[in-house]
């Protein structure tokens, strides 16, 4: 179940922080509406190096569709090469 607090409760910082926790985040509200949400350095961490590889995923099916495609013989011949 979510933990949602009015942010206000951002007065007692210390309950607060102590609610969050790995993959627990703690949302605050503003006026009955969700505002904020307070996570995790981990949970950050990981968000941020997911939405790296996605950007790097793009990039990769971009550049096949632009450049055309390199068939996967090709690429094993290459690292088979590399490795000798």
């Amino acid at each position: 179940m979510p933990n949602i607090k009015p942010v206000s409760d951002l007065r007692n910082y210390n309950l607060v922080l102590k609610d969050v926790a790995v993959g627990e985040p703690v949302f605050l509200t503003k006026n009955g509406r969700g505002r904020y949400a307070i996570i995790d350095i981990a949970d950050y961490e990981k968000t941020h190096a997911e939405i790296k590889l996605m950007n790097e995923l793009n990039e990769g099916r971009k550049s096949g569709e632009e450049n055309g495609w390199i068939l996967h013989e090709d690429v094993k011949a290459y690292f088979k090469g590399k490795a000798k």
